[in-house]
């Protein structure tokens, strides 16, 4: 049987294409040294798998930013806007126009916003979304997957698998910015040229080719199933002696199954992990020319794979197709995995024994096929070791934990009032302006802060020293925001090293890696928790540096907590129970906090909950199951305040037009969601709606290092008071500015309150 692996982690073992590309932003590196950085990143993750035993081995799963981007400029889907930047004599290259894609551009005497980001299907990695026109063509722009073709020839000395994203899959993850037709109708145009790079790979010497369909798995209108026929008939035909892979992951193929098999292609990947039921149909319906790859080792999650259940469904493929029709892979790319589990030194050893990251996975798939082509049973009773211990173990289960849970009601989901009565007490009693002003939570985390925290870590500083100069640095924030004239304060979170680690490291049920960094989007890296056990708190988290804040303005201050769902997503799971269970533990400690918080003298409570949408299932079928335990498990979180504490939450980068009434359902008095880059489109949901409570319309992308002006700003709040009342707009940032710096933070948002000021004077007449 063969081996493959879908993708590997891009970031490299210690994060240095972050570092190197955060250089070149800052123009500290050369473009030359950053090229270098990657190429020995590429280098080191092809070697890797070839120790490893992959058989095929992919390339072009590398990206300096996002391979939904990379897949835009190769096919020239340039937006128009950036024309300038490769057409002045400069001495910029291709490498700034994708970056300015990405992040947005403002010099040269230029300033062009950056391209709408969003979730890649149910994941935390964010994609930049493409842009399409009507009269939208295509044609090879970038060289980029011939040359990593080429140097991972030199590199391995045997062939690699070049990855492409799917015609199909690419258009229906873009957007129209044009009224008029339909995005799936350029299949047509699109086709030739990926014809012409398959084409050309094949001539270069590729046998194998991995075309990723997401898509496959997900609802698919008739035009969609045509545009499938149509696109793959093509490709082979023109390409008739290029085996190609066709990967599909995250779910089933359903309804689809028949579509996918009967497509002429030469393997099809399908995700034995989210979706293992499907393995039967696929079988039944595979023709005999169609090898079928088994995605039996979990890409996004980092727990050891049970061998037993592996080989089980390995077996059943070979006894039905052949052995030599079957591959055996992870379930999708190993992109949402951690990159070695070595590195981790400080992890119980026994959870240790539990886990695997993506460098142990590729391992495993190797076993699995050792164990069946050798009947390697000391691998198989190792493997069985570790997963019947963590079954047996005392560290997960906490019998209070489950009985509380058990006891929840629907009173607890509740508050006291509903939104109208309370909006009335709120407002007498915080008595804000129109168009109040106010940030998402976080302010930069400057190298100070870092080292700081790094400082206190490896014991150079005691506790006390550090909490003298972060409170030193939250009380700097509060005046800063005095002064500048924003409405509801935060206190920086400048103790928080990251908004799921920080609550995890203070729950029951968590443990935290050294090294377990993933990319979230870009050069941004998450380091998720991993929930093991069952969760609980054990003290507070927050009270002690929202309550000294207070104490500090008499403006009011937010206390600010990650809400149930979004740790939950942001975090490595365990597995051995229901995901739902596992939130309305969360929830639970979440709601303890927010008790502690208004006792403590804290009048709005943000509880942010921006991976909500992007736990959405993919299936349409399966998302009112969902979607009532998390909207439950939020109403839980915020019910025990009373009507005066208001309660905020945050959502970023998702699509709510068909949720909208369940975000409603949530009640919390404000909301606060992304919009700048698409251009309040999104608002249009919640006017349709009639959505009831209030909302703060992101007017300034946090995720572009550009600054926006005052007039731009108020432009977006002027299209939004005509989506919304006036009275129940809030003004404020896309999102947390962590990531951000201080200059370029500072500047954007005083002329954010400035504009809220320009807006208050053009809707003066509007009732509050």
């Amino acid at each position: 049987m063969l081996t493959q692996n879908l993708g590997y982690p891009r970031i490299g073992t210690h994060r240095e294409l972050k570092k190197a590309c955060e250089q070149y932003w800052a123009e500290k590196m050369s473009r030359i040294d950053l090229f270098a950085v990657a190429r020995s990143i590429r280098a080191a993750n092809w070697k890797t798998q070839q120790d490893a035993g992959i058989d095929l081995i992919p390339c072009n799963d590398f990206s300096f930013y996002d391979q939904v981007l990379d897949t835009s400029l190769m096919l020239g889907a340039v937006p128009k806007r950036y024309s300038p930047v490769l057409s002045r004599d400069n001495g910029k290259h291709e490498i700034d126009l994708y970056f300015a894609m990405a992040r947005g551009y403002q010099r040269d005497g230029l300033d062009i916003t950056a391209m709408e980001m969003t979730k890649w299907f149910d994941t935390n990695y964010h994609y930049i979304v493409p842009e399409f026109t009507a009269d939208q063509q295509f044609k090879i722009f970038s060289e980029k997957v011939f040359e990593e073709f080429n140097f991972g020839r030199q590199v391995l000395g045997v062939v690699p698998k070049p990855v492409l994203l799917g015609p199909v899959s690419y258009l229906l993850l873009g957007k129209e910015k044009e009224a008029g037709f339909d995005k799936i109708d350029l299949i047509k145009r699109l086709v030739p040229v990926y014809v012409d790079i398959l084409k050309r790979l094949k001539v270069q010497g590729a046998v194998w080719v991995q075309l990723d369909e997401p898509f496959l798995a997900l609802d698919l209108s008739p035009k969609e199933k045509e545009a499938y026929k149509q696109a793959y008939a093509e490709i082979r035909k023109q390409c008739p002696q290029l085996n190609i892979l066709l990967a599909t992951y995250f779910e089933s193929l359903h309804e689809n199954t028949e579509l996918a098999v009967q497509l002429p292609v030469d393997a099809l990947h399908i995700d034995l992990v989210r979706a293992p039921d499907q393995l039967d149909n696929v079988l039944r319906l595979a023709p005999p020319t169609l090898s079928i790859s088994l995605g039996v080792v979990d890409g996004r999650n980092i727990w050891k794979n049970d061998y037993i259940r592996s080989i089980a469904h390995i077996k059943k493929a070979i006894a039905v197709i052949g052995r030599d029709r079957v591959i055996i892979s992870p379930s999708c790319s190993l992109l949402h995995t951690p990159v070695d589990l070595a590195l981790e030194t400080g992890i119980e050893p026994e959870i240790k024994n539990w886990m695997a990251f993506a460098r142990q996975k590729l391992n495993e798939v190797n076993e699995l096929n050792e164990i069946l082509a050798h009947n390697n049973n000391g691998l198989l009773q190792d493997n069985l070791k570790a997963v019947s211990g963590r079954n047996l173990s005392k560290l997960i289960h906490k019998p209070a934990v489950k009985q509380r849970v058990d006891a929840i009601t629907d009173a607890d989901a509740n508050r006291t009032s509903v939104f109208v009565n309370r909006q009335q007490i709120q407002r007498g009693r915080f008595k804000l302006p129109l168009f109040p002003t106010t940030t998402i939570g976080s302010f930069p985390q400057t190298d100070d802060i870092r080292q700081l925290r790094a400082r206190l870590k490896k014991g150079e500083i005691t506790q006390q020293q550090y909490d003298d100069q972060i409170a030193e640095a939250t009380i700097s924030a509060i005046r800063w925001q005095e002064q500048i004239g924003i409405d509801v304060l935060v206190h920086g979170e400048f103790e928080r090293n990251d908004m799921v680690e920080y609550f995890g490291e203070r729950l029951d049920g968590f443990l935290f890696t050294k090294n377990g960094w993933v990319q979230s989007y870009g050069s941004r890296c998450v380091k998720p928790p991993v929930i093991y056990g069952d969760v609980n708190r054990p003290a507070d988290m927050t009270v002690y540096w929202s309550k000294f804040a207070q104490a500090n303005t008499k403006k009011l201050m937010k206390g600010m907590l990650t809400g149930p769902v979004t740790i939950l997503q942001w975090s490595f799971v365990r597995d051995d129970q229901p995901r739902s269970e596992t939130t309305y533990q969360l929830a639970l400690a979440i709601r303890d906090e927010v008790v502690a918080l208004e006792e403590a003298g804290i009048k709005v409570i943000q509880i942010d909950e921006p991976a909500i949408r992007e736990g959405l299932p993919l299936r349409k079928a399966d998302w009112a199951k969902y979607l009532d335990w998390a909207v439950k498990a939020f109403r839980i979180s915020a019910g025990g305040v009373k009507d005066e504490t208001q309660i905020h939450t945050h959502m970023c980068y998702s699509e709510f037009n068909d949720i909208i009434e369940h975000i409603a359902a949530m009640d919390a008095d404000v909301i606060t969601i992304e919009t700048s880059r698409s251009q309040m489109e999104l608002l249009e949901a919640f006017a349709g709606f009639k959505y009831p409570a209030e909302i703060g319309p992101g007017v300034y992308d946090i995720h572009s290092p550009r600054v926006p002006t005052v007039h731009e700003m108020v432009s977006l709040l002027k299209k939004a008071a005509d989506l919304l009342p006036a009275g129940n707009i809030w003004v404020n940032p896309d999102c947390g500015l962590k990531t951000r710096k201080w200059p370029e933070t500072q500047t954007a948002l005083i002329n954010m309150v400035q504009a809220a000021k320009d807006a208050r004077e053009i809707f003066a007449e509007q009732p509050v």
